[in-house]
């Protein structure tokens, strides 16, 4: 099984003020996946805490990462900042899908600011960090993880 790690960026959900409720999504679509899933880590917002909480997984051998909140417009949210610092190569297409499928649901999805990419042999994908646009995300990351993982271990395209 694959190793998989959610992020969830938010300055309430790491003080302890607000409960995480788009975490436990994401882990539960990559659980239902067949990926191997620990309950989601809740970092603060941040560039630096979140490039911090990247390098960690990464350095214990996860190969799918995805970050739930801080994709937004107000000053804290520096998520796709922390996120550029260990992507060494930027996938848009998976951000733009993301970002276009949730215009179905609000035009607000034109204002995340998210990143997709790979680094080593692992994925990255930042999602927004309300539960629903969680749960509208992840069959979209899910639908593509597999085989960006099997390119990365040098696989033959499908």
């Amino acid at each position: 099984m694959i190793a998989a790690a959610v992020v969830t960026v938010s300055d309430r959900s790491a003080a302890g003020v607000r409960d995480d409720t788009a975490g436990p999504v994401a882990v539960t679509a990559l659980r239902d996946a067949g990926f191997t899933c620990d309950d989601a880590r809740i970092v603060p917002d941040g560039a630096d805490a979140v490039e911090q909480a990247l390098r960690e997984l990464l350095g214990t051998g996860i190969r799918l990462i995805v970050t739930s909140g801080g994709t937004g417009i107000s000053p804290r949210d520096q998520t796709p900042e922390g996120a550029a610092r260990v992507i060494e190569r930027e996938l848009p297409g998976i951000a733009e899908e993301l970002r276009r499928a949730g215009l179905a649901a609000t035009p607000m999805s034109m204002l995340t600011r998210g990143l997709a990419g790979t680094v080593g042999d692992a994925l990255i994908v930042n999602l927004p960090g309300s539960p629903k646009a969680v749960a509208e995300g992840m069959p979209i990351v899910l639908s593509v993880a597999g085989h960006v993982l099997g390119q990365l271990n040098g696989e033959d395209h499908r």
